[in-house]
């Protein structure tokens, strides 16, 4: 395993993070979830990505169970707020009340003292940004969070926070958690820019484009047990079964092979080749996911390979 620092933070995690997202506490098991996050903590990997609202918090709980017995200083926690997590008025968005309370409870579930990041979930426009900025601060200051971050902002977005931070005497986000892949490029016209700016670093959620890029479901082939294969879990993935898209994934493939290696590790790996990006958060439901997954930790490309990515995926 290779490990990179956060954004601009002293913090190193894992180039390849396990993330929770559609997995833990709802596809898989508590049973499943400890063999996940055994291989993982085999491989390597270190850092675990969730988020409150995952499983409605059942993910944060297996989470916790599954770490049970582990050394806290081994590990690289996060979790997320924003999301409604009740029905009450103040059970979601960025306010103060719900920053604060929301953390508590991901702690308990959790089963720890602290989280080493904690991320706004989304931007909340109907809270004012300092009250959140003062909220994530003040964790920071309680010792209930070491460094906070944000998931999906724009770069406005996430230069203006870190203004409202630096007014206050605050250090601000370290981290963007942003959607990222070879079949969705968007964050580089502006969120990369004035991330690179700023110090603020990318683990990038979805980097195989919800399994499309593993070519598992070439053909429109929907193997049982799949994602595309579960209506719950498929609702993402409407833009990634097009048939432009399918050509992009065969070509791919066809790469991927001529390289001699699996097309998801082609992809991971060309996501770490891009200036700015620290970490891949990858879910898995089996344990052999996980140990395949992390190889792509330390796996170079040429530019001659990334110049020939970039002509099947053209950039936005």
């Amino acid at each position: 395993m290779e490990y990179r620092r956060l954004g601009r933070s002293g913090t190193r995690v894992s180039e390849v993070v396990l993330g929770s997202w559609l997995t833990f506490g709802s596809s898989v098991d508590g049973a499943g979830t400890k063999a996940c996050v055994r291989a993982a903590l085999d491989a390597g990997i270190q850092t675990i990505d969730t988020a409150d609202v995952y499983a409605t918090g059942k993910a944060e709980e297996v989470l916790g169970a599954a770490l049970d017995g582990v050394p806290r200083k081994d590990l690289v926690l996060a979790s997320k707020v924003f999301w409604p997590t009740g029905p009450g008025p103040n059970d979601r968005g960025l306010s103060r009340k719900h920053v604060v309370e929301s953390c508590h409870a991901s702690l308990r579930r959790l089963r720890t003292d602290y989280l080493d990041v904690y991320q706004c979930h989304r931007f909340d426009p109907d809270v004012p940004l300092e009250e959140t900025v003062r909220a994530m601060e003040h964790l920071v200051a309680a010792g209930k969070v070491l460094a906070w971050g944000v998931s999906v902002w724009t770069g406005a977005q996430i230069a203006e926070g870190l203004r409202v931070a630096r007014s206050i005497g605050g250090y601000g986000p370290v981290c963007n958690q942003p959607e990222y892949s070879l079949l969705d490029r968007g964050i580089e016209a502006e969120v990369l820019p004035v991330s690179r700016r700023e110090g603020v670093g990318q683990w990038v959620f979805s980097p195989l484009a919800q399994g499309v890029l593993t070519g598992k479901y070439a053909g429109g082939r929907k193997p049982a047990g799949s994602r595309l294969a579960d209506a719950q879990r498929n609702r993402f993935m409407t833009p990634f079964t097009t048939p432009e898209v399918e050509g992009q994934v065969a070509r791919f493939v066809a790469l991927a092979g001529e390289l001699g290696m699996p097309p998801a590790r082609l992809a991971l790996a060309w996501c770490l080749a891009q200036p700015g990006v620290d970490a891949v958060v990858v879910g898995a439901t089996r344990p052999e996911q996980v140990v395949e997954n992390a190889k792509a930790a330390g796996t170079r490309l040429s530019p001659e390979v990334l110049a020939r990515l970039d002509a099947i995926f053209p950039r936005d």
